[in-house]
């Protein structure tokens, strides 16, 4: 069953849809070891109620925590630096379904000139290696700066971020973290040089480089987006949400860590 839960999860497909998938593909019935000759595939609703019990017991967090020990133990998680950010994923706005409302526990929230109603992935990454080690899921209106302290594991030296995590520093729950704030710094702060300046040149190459630092935290979020095809809330609610994006980002891990890992093994 869990293999057949990461099928779902890589391809984005429903429970119905994952049962059909199993019969049509035999590369997918050859990853889950099931010969249809012997026996039948899981139906969608055994695929639900395994579901619903990995999130009853968290255990999308413990299989999250499990593929991070499996790459701390090949070296792929050093624990030096984590970088910090967020994307927003779209709920649906409509109210035609059962209830008649949107679902209470997202919200709406403004990205540049345009609104989104849904939710937001927090996360946490190493600095070194791309890899995320901190999950956090909260309605989207959320700032982002609220959530930094959840996303550290405590023995980094330095915390990277971009303007959104303006002010991390100064609040109150990171008085006594001994690490080096790099956020980057709001155009409007070193534009007022004049462009010409030497001071506002040198201003644009630290910026530079610190958003090549940052630009590791972008390939989880491609990956669940774009391979996984995770671009909108599957479930209602905040909580089952959360669950599956332990499950979407530790099989993240997995797909960015294996040319490290092809590696080591020869």
């Amino acid at each position: 069953m869990l293999r057949m839960y990461v099928v779902q999860q890589c391809f984005g497909f429903s429970d119905e849809g994952c049962e059909d998938a199993v019969y049509d593909s035999q590369a997918i019935r050859g990853f889950m070891g099931i010969d249809l000759g012997r026996e039948s595939a899981p139906d969608a609703t055994t695929l639900l109620r395994f579901r619903r019990l990995l999130e009853t017991h968290q255990l999308t967090r413990l299989l999250f925590e499990t593929i991070n020990q499996h790459l701390a133990s090949r070296g792929l998680l050093l624990k030096e630096g984590t970088i910090v950010d967020a994307t927003l994923i779209a709920a649906p706005p409509s109210v035609k379904n059962r209830e008649g409302k949107r679902d209470p526990e997202m919200h709406q929230a403004r990205k540049g000139n345009q609104w989104h109603f849904g939710m937001k992935a927090h996360i946490g990454v190493d600095a070194t290696s791309g890899l995320v080690h901190s999950v956090v899921g909260t309605a989207a209106n959320v700032a982002d700066v609220t959530q930094v302290g959840q996303l550290l594991h405590g023995d980094e030296t330095y915390v990277s971020g971009d303007a959104g995590y303006t002010g991390a520093a100064k609040r109150p729950e990171h008085a006594e973290r001994d690490v080096i704030w790099s956020i980057a710094a709001r155009p409007s702060s070193y534009k007022q040089h004049g462009e010409g300046s030497v001071l506002y040149r040198v201003k644009r190459k630290i910026e530079y480089a610190k958003a090549q630092l940052r630009a590791k935290v972008e390939h989880p979020f491609q990956v669940i987006k774009v391979r996984f095809n995770h671009r909108k809330v599957r479930y209602r609610g905040l909580e089952k949400n959360t669950a599956q994006l332990f499950s979407l980002f530790g099989l993240a891990n997995l797909m960015l860590a294996k040319r490290y890992l092809q590696q080591a093994a020869g």
